[in-house]
């Protein structure tokens, strides 16, 4: 199959003279146009074998752990047919002699573990178009899981690269970027990488796990049930689900409830006012009913600042008296 023209941005020297310039016209130009020539051409002339060993990986990792069955069949596929298509390498900006992985990670791996070279293209680029060629070429296959793309873009931006460079590697627009940004933010590193590549959970998920993790002491709680044998024996997907409705259920909890009021009654020995009164802390109610309860309420009314004075007086003569 061929590959779609979307390493034009990265193929030629007219990206390397570019790099000054803003990088948001990757988005416009390099992510859409060919400058100079695609990656098929490149390679019917420009494939050379190399030794597995003198390639190292990308410097910003795009993958969680890998498929055991997915590559079980690559490595299948590659010693009855051979490597269809070559992978993309940059000389290392600081091994001399050695080389590093754009994209064709399993490939090298592949080849490693069959004891044979691997066909690659050797081409020298700067870190921006590094990691725009190793994202689009990401986007073209298709197989990364959301949050992989999520932890490749946050690697990324750690590395120093600008929003719009992220944007560009992996083709993406305003909202998902907002949401891979929240997702990264609030659920720390250490718990995506237990969770796992979760294949069959979309952004939206994500981000509503992000929101549950917004709550302190949910993180911590999360730290805990990832190392439970539970967790740990079900696959990607299930640890995600698992965690998720761990952290849903502990946000239904019952608040606790209020102090309860307490209440007391009085009334004279004639019974001619009854009285009951609450008292929760906060507020205090004293209610009067039988025949003299509207007569006896106003005269307590007309001497609430006398009653009160006394209270205060009483007060202080407590506080003086120890």
């Amino acid at each position: 199959m061929a590959r779609k023209d979307i390493f034009g941005s990265v193929m030629g020297s007219a990206a390397a003279a570019q790099q000054d310039k803003d990088v948001s016209s990757y988005a416009v130009r390099g992510a859409s146009r060919s400058i100079i020539q695609s990656f098929e051409e490149l390679s019917k002339s420009s494939v050379v074998e190399l030794d597995p060993d003198l390639i190292d990986t990308s410097f910003v990792s795009d993958r969680i752990g890998d498929d055991d069955g997915e590559f079980s069949e690559l490595v299948q596929a590659i010693r009855e047919r051979g490597q269809d298509s070559p992978i993309l390498v940059r000389p290392h900006p600081s091994s001399s002699g050695r080389y590093q992985t754009v994209f064709g990670h399993r490939r090298v791996k592949v080849a490693r573990a069959l004891g044979r070279p691997v066909r690659a293209v050797v081409k020298q680029m700067v870190d921006q178009d590094h990691v725009i060629a190793q994202g689009q070429e990401n986007a073209a296959r298709a197989n990364l899981s959301f949050i992989e793309r999520t932890l490749f873009s946050e690697r990324i931006l750690k590395s120093g690269h600008s929003p719009e460079v992220v944007k560009s590697a992996l083709t993406l627009d305003d909202t998902t970027f907002s949401k891979m940004r929240s997702v990264s933010n609030n659920i720390s590193e250490d718990i995506i990488l237990a969770i796992g590549a979760a294949k069959g959970i979309g952004r939206d998920r994500w981000w509503q796990l992000a929101k549950l993790m917004e709550h302190p002491a949910n993180s911590a709680k999360a730290r805990i049930f990832v190392q439970t044998d539970a967790f740990s024996q079900v696959d990607s997907d299930a640890r995600f689900n698992q965690l998720f409705d761990v952290l849903a259920a502990s946000g239904k909890t019952a608040r606790p409830s209020p102090a309860r009021a307490r209440e007391t009654t009085w009334a004279p020995k004639d019974n001619s006012v009854k009285a009951r009164i609450t008292d929760n802390g906060k507020v205090f109610t004293l209610a009067l009913k039988s025949k003299d309860a509207s007569a006896f309420g106003a005269f307590i009314a007309g001497r609430l600042g006398e009653l009160f004075e006394s209270f205060r007086a009483s007060e202080a003569e407590n506080k003086t008296g120890d």
